[in-house]
């Protein structure tokens, strides 16, 4: 008996010891994995960041685009980037939060939830270009939006809201349920327990959600050229109320119909070109562009951390 004991044990330790050999290698491999993938996104961050860096002065930010690579700049498609992007937020958000409260505490479980949750979670891994698609036909041409600033915003606001969805929910999920019910028992209606306990509460994780998907929509590409903007442009769009030299006055919401270009449109017209020199510039406004995409995440972040400070259960 004492030997049979002795050998079970001695079976048993071999099996942990190689368990352990087993989870260090795969620990290894993680690791590995994961330093080939942050070196080499720092690699080309430091070749990207050497290339353009002696471009980044302030005429880069001022000069609209030009034939000749010195005198280029990004003006044009940095104020368009920050106009689409904030009709972006402005149609996304609010519709975003708003399907996902209603389909977490308002809808019904049947099969149409069910089928309404399956096309959010399928639309999310639609590729973008198929979100062009639709907005050529739809804004574009049924609509009759042209290719502006509006047009993108739209198009950008359809891309990100299964991601503002899916995450507003699982935001909303991750409350606890006793938080409801104390509510409930308080006598609070159905709208007082979501505009004054769950929203709040799962505010931290909601921004987040926004951030991540402005972050995605503000490197987008394919959409944007498939409704139309324009590679070159050398104005801006009108300021509200401002007048020009034939005297026309603009209105509150011209600039919403005016034609426009983003970061990445420029910067993919001045890859294009032979001339090192436009390459120097594309470097520079690569740069421009991590570095938005990087602020918006880390605002995300900072404000989860400063939410989440606020909170008490």
């Amino acid at each position: 008996m004492e030997q049979k004991r002795k050998t079970d044990l001695a079976s048993l330790r071999a099996l942990i010891r190689q368990r352990k050999r087993w989870d260090m290698l795969f620990g290894v491999s993680g690791l590995a994995a994961l330093a080939v993938g942050i070196l080499t996104l720092v690699a080309l961050f430091t070749d990207m960041a050497l290339t353009g860096f002696g471009r980044l002065d302030a005429d880069f930010f001022t000069n609209f685009p030009s034939r000749r690579a010195g005198q280029a700049g990004i003006l044009s498609a940095w104020v368009g980037s920050i106009l689409v992007m904030v009709l972006t937020a402005l149609v996304a958000v609010p519709l975003g939060i708003a399907g996902a409260v209603y389909l977490e505490e308002y809808a019904r479980k049947n099969w149409f939830t069910d089928v309404i949750e399956l096309n959010i979670t399928n639309l999310a891994g639609v590729p973008s270009i198929i979100y062009g698609l639709l907005a050529l036909g739809l804004f574009v041409y049924t609509f009759g939006l042209g290719q502006s600033i509006l047009t993108a915003g739209l198009t950008l606001a359809l891309l990100i809201l299964p991601i503002v969805i899916t995450t507003t929910r699982e935001a909303l999920r991750a409350i606890p349920q006793h938080v409801r019910e104390a509510a409930y028992g308080c006598g609070a209606s159905q709208w007082q327990v979501v505009s004054d306990h769950l929203l709040p509460y799962s505010t931290p994780g909601i921004l987040t959600g926004v951030i991540i998907g402005l972050s995605r929509a503000i490197g987008e590409t394919a959409p944007i050229i498939t409704i139309g903007a324009l590679t070159f442009i050398a104005f801006l769009p009108p300021l509200p109320l401002s007048v020009d030299e034939a005297g026309h006055v603009a209105g509150l919401f011209d600039w919403m119909f005016s034609p426009f270009t983003v970061m990445p449109i420029q910067i993919f017209n001045w890859t294009s070109r032979p001339d090192p020199a436009f390459h120097q510039n594309a470097a520079a406004a690569s740069f421009v562009l991590v570095f938005m995409t990087l602020g918006m995440n880390a605002l995300a972040i900072w404000l989860r951390y400063r939410l989440r400070k606020n909170i008490k259960w």
